[in-house]
């Protein structure tokens, strides 16, 4: 299975959660403080919900979830070929999950990550990379309070 994710900033979380509940015909399939994620059946799709208070509307990352870290090494290969520039992040917590994971970035400064869950987390993770301009900056995981320009889960 493989699936697009879409991450987005929301100002209100519960709000956002009831309108894509409805949106999507599902409920979210995990909820935590300031974050929230649906496993769209149809079409398929990851949708993530990160409460950023004044910046909802917003993209805060894009993704393809993949099945195995065999399938994220092959796409880190692959992307390498390319010539893309790729940054590298295994067995890292994010977003509640442990995952394997490589980031792009698009011409437009869009950040895409392929990535796999390996195991839920109790905790929301961190991350030291994917801030604005690709300096590092040690906290900063899909946002909440410690980023100032969230774009990792």
């Amino acid at each position: 299975m493989s699936r697009v994710q879409l991450a987005l900033n929301v100002d209100d979380l519960d709000a956002a959660i009831t309108f894509y509940s409805k949106l999507f015909n599902t409920g979210p399939a995990k909820v935590k403080e300031g974050y929230a994620n649906f496993a769209v059946a149809e079409p398929p799709l990851k949708l993530v919900l990160i409460q950023n208070p004044g910046d909802g509307g917003t993209i805060n990352h894009l993704g393809v979830e993949v099945d195995t870290s065999e399938t994220v090494h092959a796409e880190i290969a692959r992307l390498a070929g390319e010539g893309l520039f790729t940054e590298e992040e295994m067995n890292t917590t994010c977003c509640f999950a442990t995952q394997d994971k490589v980031w792009v970035t698009g011409p437009g400064g869009e950040k895409w990550e392929v990535y796999t869950v390996l195991a839920d987390s109790d905790s929301f993770g961190r991350s030291p990379q994917h801030v604005e301009g690709g300096a590092a900056e040690e906290g900063t995981c899909c946002g909440g309070e410690a980023a100032e320009t969230p774009v990792c889960c």
